[in-house]
């Protein structure tokens, strides 16, 4: 073969690549000038994206570990989801302006163990101990401390429908799940210690990366922060002993299915979108996939697995409705004004 012909034999390799990226690229441009109560299309499809996607996993994280360590799974899910994202991605954009180096990895470190390690590891560990409503009544205080580490942690500006919003979102979750306060007597401290642990971690992982020197590729990012995170959780599932356990021959196809709906769609599409609108919306926006996800769960509960759904779940959902459209309809708050700085004489970078 010629030279000539294995150009042409690489350009028309690449040219469905090339569609699909110049379709994607059209109808990104078509989604930002759709707004919808003052935000873009492009984000309202990347928060869809988030709002089922993950709201789905619950079915698919359940059917994984059953028949696998959770650590040990989730290890393997964002090894090689980042894995194949990362060797993909490196090669397309900026390559040359947007090089990962030190500084972005131990960005990427940070975030990832923040996000993956202290987050995902932490919920897994959790719900071995107390009972999965009660984690994600847990795990739904998100969005407080999201909004409570960017005011503290980050000097954000927060407006008060926002903080009625995360309230309101909040006093849904009781509701969804039902917890009653004679339920607190048989729960374990430290489970419930864990849980809140671990919803701390995600979301200062989430504040963080907003101002984390990742790479600006959203992809790149994504894939480096999963590649971190894994590595972390697969030296945690290490010590604690979870090679120990685990047995190959036992792992039953659910298993295996439920682990690759978990590379395909919970980490390569809505882990992405999730990183993604980090860098493009307001942090209180994105923090309401935290209320919509256990709606998507309970409603798959219901149709997948024959779930009752009672009247109190219904008027749950209308209520964290309501908490989404105060905190979809919050304007961002205007910037406090400062004092003119004087101009440094010799220059230099912020």
């Amino acid at each position: 073969m010629t030279s000539v012909q294995a150009h042409e034999g690489r350009a028309s390799g690449a040219e469905p690549f090339d569609r699909v990226e110049a379709m994607a690229t059209r109808t990104a441009a078509r989604l930002d000038r759709r707004v919808i109560a003052g935000v873009s299309g492009r984000v309202w499809l990347a928060l869809g994206l988030v709002y089922v996607i993950w709201g789905s996993t619950y079915l698919a994280i359940r059917a994984a570990v059953s028949t696998m360590p959770p650590l040990l799974s989730a290890a393997v899910r964002f090894l090689i989801a980042g894995g194949v994202l990362y060797t993909w991605s490196i090669r397309r954009g900026e390559r040359a302006a947007d090089r990962p180096r030190r500084r972005q990895w131990t960005a990427a470190t940070i975030a990832g163990g923040l996000l993956l390690l202290g987050g995902n590891g932490g919920v897994a560990w959790a719900e071995q101990h107390i009972p999965t409503g009660v984690t994600a009544l847990v795990i739904a205080t998100v969005p407080l401390w999201m909004v409570v580490i960017g005011r503290v942690g980050f000097g954000d500006r927060i407006t008060i429908r926002e903080v009625a919003g995360v309230l309101v979102g909040l006093a849904g979750l009781v509701l969804l799940v039902g917890v009653r306060p004679s339920d607190t007597r048989a729960l374990d401290l430290a489970g419930v210690g864990v849980a809140l642990v671990a919803a701390m971690s995600w979301a200062t992982g989430s504040v963080y990366s907003r101002r984390a020197s990742l790479p600006k590729r959203p992809l790149v990012s994504t894939a480096m922060q999963m590649l971190a995170g894994g590595v972390l959780l697969l030296v945690v599932a290490a010590a604690t002993g979870e090679f120990g356990d685990l047995r190959v021959s036992h792992i039953s196809v659910a298993s295996w299915a439920g682990l690759a709906y978990l590379i395909v769609f919970g980490s390569w599409v809505a882990f992405s979108a999730y990183v993604w609108l980090l860098q493009n919306a307001r942090i209180s926006l994105v923090s309401t996939y935290a209320y919509v996800n256990p709606v998507v769960a309970v409603f798959l509960g219901w149709a997948v697995l024959s779930e009752r759904i009672t009247w109190v779940t219904l008027l749950a959902g209308a209520v964290i409705v309501v908490a989404v459209a105060l905190i979809v309809s919050a304007k961002a708050p205007r910037p406090a004004p400062s004092p003119p700085e004087p101009v440094p004489a010799s220059g230099g970078n912020r």
